[in-house]
């Protein structure tokens, strides 16, 4: 392809993406691109035509890829993990992850960032859905973020211009995020810390953290939890194929090992359905789903 013929960073062919998703599922990008660093993408964007497919990942951890995989481009953000300290704030660029941002204002002694301890993603991912945990949000400490659109154009908008709302950004979508600027407020790192040990241990508790899964699976509905919707509904411990939900945290689907795509898909549906029949209340996916369906035999049922 002549748009990567003055890139420097890797481009691979029918690369499969399951390695680059928490839950280790799914088919391969027609081109797999990391760029070398922000520069690089930026480069490609204004090479690459704006209506050919192209999606951005960034540590997988909130996408499940379909067994038929995805056409066009699909560009690894892993390379963009700069994190630099700015008085009271830091700058990231978007495929830094949460963690080591949560880590990097301790370090620092800035409080107000601990909560992304509790979120297994890049800051990327994290704007591009306004994610949160323990009460806080992106939008509480988001200051602005570089973009890039499809006509290579780059410019900085405000957390007010991007119209966040719980697990939503109203941006457009075309629009790739390149980098962002986080408040912080200053504290003490053994304070910052203390508070982070805390979130680190209640995942530990409570959240199936060393399994193949992702984050949460369903967006919680106003004032209600989905993990108790989905325990009242009978489907804690459900398996399809090699699908189940987890027993220990029943907002999260797990890949016994030899999972298909498509076992996670369906039985994240049929949760849906079984909670939907019991309560009436419609469980919107917090977990994106891509790539093309195909039809794979499957081991077993549901149980």
């Amino acid at each position: 392809m002549q748009y990567f013929s003055e890139i420097k960073g890797e481009i691979f062919k029918n690369k499969s993406l399951a390695p680059l998703t928490w839950f280790k599922v799914g088919g391969p990008a027609e081109y797999l691109f990391t760029p070398e660093d922000k520069t690089d993408l930026i480069q490609f964007i204004k090479k690459y035509p704006s209506h050919f497919p192209k999606m951005v990942i960034g540590a997988g951890s909130n996408l499940l890829i379909r067994e038929g995989g995805l056409s066009g481009v699909v560009i690894s953000m892993k390379n963009l993990n700069t994190i630099n300290l700015n008085g009271e704030n830091i700058y990231a660029e978007t495929g830094a992850l949460d963690m080591s941002i949560a880590r990097k204002a301790s370090m620092m002694g800035l409080s107000g960032l601990e909560f992304l301890i509790g979120i297994p993603g890049t800051i990327g991912g994290g704007i591009k859905m306004n994610a949160g945990s323990y009460g806080s949000e992106i939008k509480d400490i988001l200051i602005d973020v570089e973009v890039i659109d499809n006509s290579g154009s780059v410019f900085h908008v405000s957390q007010k211009e991007l119209k966040l709302e719980y697990r939503k950004n109203n941006s457009p979508k075309d629009w790739i995020f390149l980098s962002c600027n986080l408040k912080g407020v200053k504290s003490q790192t053994s304070i910052v810390r203390t508070k982070m040990k805390e979130i680190i241990n209640d995942r530990k508790n409570n959240q199936p953290i060393n399994q193949l899964t992702g984050g949460s699976t369903f967006k919680n509905p106003k004032k209600l939890k989905s993990w108790k919707l989905i325990d009242e509904a009978g489907c804690r411990g459900l398996v399809l194929g090699n699908a189940k939900v987890s027993e220990k945290h029943c907002n999260f689907l797990i890949n016994n090992g030899n999972a298909l795509s498509s076992d996670i898909e369906d039985l994240g549906e049929i949760v849906r359905n079984r909670v939907f029949d019991e309560t009436g209340i419609g469980l919107e996916w917090e977990i994106v789903r891509v790539g093309k369906k195909v039809h794979i035999k499957r081991e077993g049922s549901y149980e």
